[in-house]
């Protein structure tokens, strides 16, 4: 149906003939009764006049019926439309199909609808449309407000034949300024609460709405309300269901982002949440989880651990735990599980929670640390990221390598006692691995009384590790001379030291039940054979080690004073001070 569509039937078309047949009779009688007039023959009027009366009704009736079959057809348009804007749950189509439909079964020339706000109350602009069914933006659309909002306070619908002459807006300037002719308001209510506002004019024609249009809009309207109300109510749902579903992928993430294992269940130990780093943890997969009973997923933990469980949910009370069981696919692992009663709103127990920590990387590395501890001072093993970056389980590098004895010490221990000979041995001690932590060295070993230190392992990685090792022989020398002040003469005890630079194997080295950071190689068999060449006081140094440190330390050669049963010794230098700068 549209503006253009006549509403007329074959009732109509047959009254529109018959009257039309009674009108050429009546002309027909009336020339023959003017023809027999001028041949003095007189003919009575009354069945001309009858016929003209009859013509005049049967006009007047195929207009009523006309009316009434607009009316119906209006009517039967409408069910439609009610029909079609019943079946949306979308508001703006809803908003559109009211609009477009009261514009077509009132032929008004603009349509609008306000809403009011359900939680201000404020009429708000919703949607305004044309003839041509085109959106109108605010701007374009002026109406009467003291019509829109005398319907919104007063529920009663308002029609004018002529808005410009109609008392009741004479005081009205938005209708006078904008030269409004039809206007037609009827109120959206629903349950007797007004909803909104229907609005409908014409400023061009007078006359467009009658009583009949606002009876038609009205009971559109009451329709029309329900349909939007639903259409809201769709709306709102659908926007709850987003925020619940937006609220859920946000605690589905920050759930999948707790850096712990948590797995919750129900009063029947069904486990209803559990996240991936729990089933990481246990070793599970997830679909084998969710639904399922807790001791059906979990793995043997400890013998008393389903006994602990229950008392959690029975008697509402935590518990912390650390267990150590053992995980298929993943071996022995360490956990530590916080049990909590999980309860709802009314703080009544619905079932328990379990919150998991693995520490069984963690642990490892503590262990691996403290080995290392042995080796490196505390502040270097802070500084360590990960023990992988170590490689402990051997790798061959250059080092420099120290190695320093007591001289004359097997004589002087001769006739001691022992505890004497523990505290003069422990001075001597104590000063080389001062003078080696100080450089960063690490101390490989005690054996008796000689000391080892290397410099540039995976352990201390530098630069200077040839300078660093010489310095500290003689920071060595220089703190036996002061400790010589502190002792009486027959303590007085003096170091031989030998350093050597080049490769080695370093890496732990032992039983899988104990193993300790140390070094093979020449570096170790040169160092040694150094050291033994070295007279009491002395730094003997290889030519590897005098190749890096001559810019930094002076050196003589010296003629090696120990031969070697293997061969040729090695070209020795005999460290004699510090270069000026």
């Amino acid at each position: 149906m549209n503006n253009d569509t006549p509403l007329v039937n074959p009732i109509d078309n047959k009254l529109f003939g018959f009257a039309r047949i009674v009108g050429e009779m009546s002309q027909m009688l009336k020339a023959q009764r003017d023809l027999l007039s001028q041949r003095n023959i007189m003919l009575s009027t009354d069945p001309i006049e009858q016929l003209q009366l009859v013509s005049q009704s049967v006009t007047t009736l195929s207009t009523f019926v006309n009316d009434d079959q607009v009316e119906v057809q209006q009517l039967r348009e409408l069910a439609r439309i009610t029909e079609v804007v019943s079946s949306s749950l979308d508001v703006s189509q809803v908003l559109n199909h009211v609009i477009d439909t009261v514009i077509l079964l009132t032929k008004a020339e603009r349509g609008y609808i306000v809403l009011k706000n359900p939680d201000t109350g404020e009429l708000e602009f919703r949607v305004a449309r044309n003839v041509q069914q085109h959106d109108l933006n605010r701007d374009e659309f002026t109406v009467s407000r003291t019509v829109v909002e005398r319907v919104a306070q007063s529920g009663q619908p308002i029609v004018s034949t002529n808005a410009e002459l109609d008392e009741r807006f004479q005081n009205s300037e938005s209708i006078a300024n904008y030269m409004l002719r039809s206007i037609l308001c009827v109120p959206l209510k629903r349950k007797n609460e007004v909803k909104g506002v229907i609005y409908a004019d014409n400023r061009m024609r007078p006359g467009v709405f009658s009583e009949r249009e606002q009876r038609l809009v009205y009971a559109f309207a009451n329709q029309a309300t329900i349909a939007l109300e639903n259409a809201r109510l769709y709306e709102n749902l659908i926007g709850s269901v987003r925020q619940a579903t937006s609220i859920k992928d946000f605690m589905d993430n920050v759930f999948a982002s707790i850096a712990s294992g948590v797995i919750a269940t129900d009063r029947n130990d069904t486990i209803t949440t559990i996240n991936e780093l729990a089933t990481r943890i246990l070793g599970i997969p997830m679909e084998q989880a969710l639904g399922r009973s807790l001791w059906e997923v979990l793995p043997d933990l400890y013998a008393g651990f389903d006994e602990l469980f229950r008392q959690v949910r029975e008697q509402n009370r935590q518990e912390v735990i650390e267990v150590d069981p053992v995980i298929e696919g993943r071996g022995q692992v360490s956990l530590i599980l916080k049990l909590s009663p999980l309860k709802d709103e009314q703080e009544i127990t619905r079932g328990v929670t379990i919150v998991m920590d693995d520490l069984t990387e963690l642990k490892q590395r503590q262990a691996q640390l403290s080995a290392v501890r042995r080796y490196l001072p505390a502040a270097m093993v802070d500084n360590i990221r990960t023990i992988d970056e170590l490689q402990l389980g051997g790798v061959e590098r250059k080092i420099t390598m120290l190695y320093c004895d007591v001289r004359g010490f097997s004589t002087f221990s001769e006739g001691l006692p022992p505890d004497e000979l523990m505290t003069v041995i422990n001075k001597y001690l104590t000063i080389s691995s001062e003078a080696i932590t100080l450089q960063e060295g690490i101390i490989d070993k005690y054996m008796g009384d000689a000391v080892m230190g290397l410099y540039n392992t995976q352990l201390n990685p530098q630069e200077d590790h040839a300078v660093r090792a010489v310095r500290s022989a003689l920071a060595m020398l220089s703190d036996v001379q002061d400790l010589h002040e502190l002792v009486e003469e027959k303590q007085r005890l003096f170091y031989g030291i030998g350093v050597h630079t080049g490769s080695a194997i370093l890496g732990n080295m032992g039983s899988p039940r104990r193993k300790e950071f140390t070094v093979i190689g020449d570096a170790l068999r040169i160092s040694k054979l150094l050291q033994e060449n070295a007279l009491g006081g002395e730094v003997i140094i290889s030519q590897s080690t005098y190749d890096d440190v001559k810019h930094v330390f002076s050196a003589e050669r010296v003629d090696p004073r120990k031969a070697k049963d293997e061969g040729a010794l090695p070209t020795m230098y005999r460290v004699t001070g510090v270069l000026p700068n």
